[in-house]
């Protein structure tokens, strides 16, 4: 419930707001809250008879605010329950894209307004179905392939496929808990597919040094670390460390590991460093759909200024020769392809090198990873593999 709120939290509230006499502001905010959970139990639960999920709810706003709002949330969820989610209840979809997105779409109107100069109605309304579904649960098998995988799984009444798609993920079967599925494949990790496609894409060579600065909590340097003779893994946040020690020791890949900031890595020459940049996420909302509610756009800007400090610091770790691989789960240009485009004029002694370690359909004309929700149903992520000119 608690998830399913937050994703449809948009819709939520303009059905609401069609059976108030005031404005969602003017609501008290435990009160609205309330009148949310009943309005996603009314239509989205089907195994709540109505009369139960209302009653609830009146139930709780009397616990927790007390009598006087019990009678609003009786009638507006009466209401609610009555008239539906139908398409008649929001702004047209043609006449009215944005209004619609933000709605029936359930996203924040600026990031709406972003995102349709990019990839029009169509597109957008394909990108927030995408982050409006539940999302699925995937592993990355470390020490055999995904179809020997699915076996063991399957031994231990487990169900789940694999991918494909150019990665080395299984997507585990509804209901299929992830617990049980780690002590079933105990040299696993859970990685969406996209995170996966920036692990294949940076395409690390085997017995050189690698260091991820941005490391916690893990997936992406255990994805890698059975190619070079060294991995480092340094992340600011020692709590969120210890998480990557304890993911490499249940797995069984080495890492070395460090608490030191990004910003001012006491590495140099290193053969290859991943950073995986801070960022507003908005390629994993899906997964965290408070983050669509939370995010502002100056906080894009902000992150934009982080990122460019961090490429920077990153870029002098590394040697006349190797490899600095870039990544973000954004979708947003600025944190992207700009980021990139403003680095390479600061550092024209790097450049874009392409692998194909992963299927072209996902390299754009430069050469860089760009996996979208609406085009693969997987998380959003970029990366950039650049070359630093011996």
């Amino acid at each position: 419930m608690t998830y399913g709120v937050t994703r449809l939290r948009g819709r939520l509230d303009h059905l609401i707001s069609l059976r108030l006499h005031l404005g969602l502001a003017d609501v008290d905010p435990t009160v609205l809250e309330v009148l949310r959970l009943g309005a996603y139990q009314l239509l989205y639960m089907g195994g709540v008879p109505a009369y139960a999920a209302v009653s609830e709810a009146v139930e709780l706003v009397r616990q927790e605010v007390g009598p006087a709002p019990t009678g609003l949330v009786n009638a507006v969820l009466r209401g609610v329950g009555k008239a539906g989610d139908g398409a008649a209840h929001f702004p047209g979809a043609d006449a009215d894209p944005l209004g619609y997105l933000a709605t029936w779409g359930s996203h924040p109107r600026w990031l709406l307004e972003r995102w349709l100069v990019r990839w029009g109605p169509s597109g957008v309304r394909s990108l927030v179905e995408a982050d409006n579904r539940r999302p699925a649960t995937y592993l990355l098998p470390l020490d055999r392939p995904p179809a020997d995988a699915v076996s063991a799984l399957a031994a231990q009444g487990l169900e789940a496929e694999p991918v494909g798609e150019g990665t080395a993920c299984v997507r585990l079967a509804d209901g299929v808990s992830p617990p049980a599925a780690l002590v079933a494949l105990p040299r696993s990790i859970v990685q969406d597919p996209a995170s996966n496609l920036v692990s294949r894409y940076a395409d690390v060579p085997r017995g050189t040094k690698v260091a991820d600065l941005c490391a916690a909590p893990g997936g992406k340097v255990l994805a890698v670390a059975d190619r070079p003779v060294y991995t480092l893994a340094a992340d600011r946040s020692e709590p969120r460390l210890l998480m990557v020690k304890e993911n490499a020791r249940r797995v069984g890949r080495p890492l070395g590991l460090v608490v030191a900031d990004a910003l001012r890595p006491p590495l140099r020459d290193m053969d290859v460093i991943l950073l995986d940049a801070p960022c507003s996420g908005t390629g994993t909302l899906a997964r965290r759909p408070d983050a669509r509610w939370r995010l502002a756009p100056e906080s894009i800007s902000g992150l934009v200024d982080v990122q460019r400090e961090m490429l920077a610091a990153a870029a002098g770790c590394v040697r006349p020769g190797g490899l600095l691989v870039y990544s973000t789960c954004s979708l947003e240009s600025e944190e992207n392809e700009g980021q990139i485009e403003a680095f390479l004029e600061r550092r024209p002694d790097f450049r874009v090198e392409a692998t194909d370690a992963v299927p072209a359909r996902y390299l754009d004309a430069s050469g860089r990873l760009c996996v979208t929700p609406q085009a693969t149903g997987f998380d959003g992520a970029f990366a950039a593999r650049l070359r630093r000119v011996a």
